[in-house]
C-alpha cells in the first residue's frame, strides 16, 4: 500500500514530530470523510479536530473510504446494513442494490495487502467513522428486513474484515475518541506499536529483547499483569539462537495485552509502586504531596497526569534510572500528553 494509492487518496500530515522515547513517526489509518474530505454519501464531510489537528501534528495520516474506493461516488444513494441470517447485507437505502459482495471483495483485498506490509498493515493505528455501515466499530445500525427497524448491534463491513485480519492494530471511532480514557489506551498502543515494530526492524539480540521488556515492565503491570510476567518468562528463556522468533512472539504478546483500557485502580497501583522507590532519596513532605495527587486521581478530582508530573520530576531529580526509562511515564509524545491522561 502506498501513500498515494488512488484508492485510498493521497497521505496528509505535518512535519517532523516530537516523538522522543515514543518512538518514530507513526503512519495511521482514517476514514476519509474525518480528514475533510467530501466524499460521503451527501458530498459532505466530518472532518474531526481530534484528527487533523492533533493527530497529523505527530502522524502520517492515510485516508481511506471504503464506498468511494467501491466507484460509487458522492453524492449517492445511501448504504444500509440489512440483516440477513446470523450476519447482514450492505445495501443501498432506496432501491435496494447489494454491494456486499463486491464490499467483500474489495476489503478482503484491502486488508490482504496491508497485511502483506507486516506488523499492524505498516500502519500503527486506525480511526474509523462511527455509525457508518462500512467503516463503524460498533453499534452501527442493523436494519430488520421485514419490519424496517434498526437494531444497534452491527460493526461497518469493511472495518469488520480490517479487524479479523489485523487484530493487534488500534482501531477506534471518532466519537469514542472523545473519552480520555479510551483516547489515552488508543494513543498508547498506536506508540506501542511503533516502538515493537522499531524492535523487530531492528534484528534484536536478547540484550536488545531484555532491554525493550524492561522499559515496558510498568506499562504491561497497568495493562495486564498476567501478561507481563509471561513476557517475562519469554524473555528469559530465550536463546541467542532463537532471538529473532521469540522478538515476534514478544511483539504479539506485548500488544495482545494493550487491547483493553486499565481500570483506574491499575493505575493507581503503578503510580504508588513508582512512589514506593522514592522512599530511599525523597524526604517524607515530596513523598505526602505525590500521595496526595495520587490520591486525588483515584477519587476522580485529578488526570492521571498531576501526579505523574511529579514522579517525573522527583524520578530525574533522583537519577532513578530504571523509572526514568519506563514508557509508562510517557507512552506517546508530550504535545498529546494534555489531550491523552485520563
Amino acid at each position: 500500500m502506498s501513500d498515494r494509492d488512488p484508492e485510498l487518496g493521497a497521505a496528509a500530515g505535518a512535519g517532523p514530530a516530537e516523538a522522543g522515547r515514543a518512538g518514530p513517526r507513526v503512519r495511521i489509518g482514517v476514514s476519509a470523510c474525518l480528514t475533510g474530505r467530501p466524499v460521503r454519501f451527501d458530498g459532505g464531510h466530518k472532518q474531526n479536530a481530534f484528527v487533523v489537528e492533533e493527530l497529523a501534528s505527530i502522524a502520517t495520516l492515510v485516508p481511506m473510504c471504503p464506498e468511494w474506493a467501491l466507484g460509487l461516488g458522492a453524492p449517492r444513494e445511501a448504504l444500509r446494513l440489512v440483516r440477513s441470517g446470523e450476519g447482514a447485507r450492505l445495501v443501498t437505502a432506496r432501491s435496494g442494490v447489494d454491494h456486499t459482495e463486491r464490499m467483500r471483495a474489495w476489503a478482503g483485498r484491502e486488508v490482504d495487502g496491508l497485511a502483506a506490509a507486516g506488523l499492524c498493515g505498516g500502519l500503527c493505528g486506525f480511526v474509523v467513522k462511527k455509525d457508518s455501515p462500512t467503516c463503524g466499530l460498533e453499534r452501527v445500525k442493523v436494519y430488520d428486513p421485514r419490519t424496517g427497524q434498526p437494531s444497534r448491534t452491527g460493526v461497518g463491513a469493511f472495518t469488520a474484515a480490517l479487524r479479523a485480519r489485523l487484530p493487534l492494530l488500534p482501531v477506534e471511532e471518532e466519537g469514542r475518541l472523545n473519552d480520555p480514557g479510551l483516547r489515552d489506551a488508543f494513543l498508547t498502543r498506536i506508540f506501542a506499536v511503533a516502538r515493537g515494530r522499531a524492535l523487530l526492524d531492528a534484528g534484536p539480540d536478547r540484550s536488545a529483547l531484555a532491554r525493550f521488556h524492561a522499559q515496558e515492565k510498568l506499562l504491561l503491570l497497568a495493562y495486564d499483569e498476567r501478561a507481563l510476567r509471561g513476557l517475562g518468562r519469554l524473555v528469559a528463556e530465550a536463546s541467542a539462537s532463537d532471538a529473532g522468533r521469540v522478538a515476534e512472539a514478544y511483539v504479539e504478546g506485548f500488544l495482545a495485552a494493550l487491547a483493553g483500557p486499565p481500570s483506574r485502580g491499575r493505575h493507581v497501583n503503578v503510580l504508588l509502586h513508582m512512589l514506593g522507590h522514592l522512599r530511599d532519596g525523597a524526604d517524607r513532605a515530596v513523598r505526602g504531596d505525590v500521595r496526595e495527587a495520587i490520591e486525588a486521581y483515584r477519587a476522580g478530582q485529578a488526570p492521571r497526569d498531576a501526579p505523574l508530573t511529579l514522579l517525573r520530576h522527583y524520578i530525574g531529580r533522583l537519577g532513578l534510572t530504571w523509572l526514568a526509562a519506563q514508557t509508562y511515564l510517557r507512552p506517546y509524545p508530550r504535545t498529546l500528553v494534555r489531550l491523552g491522561w485520563s
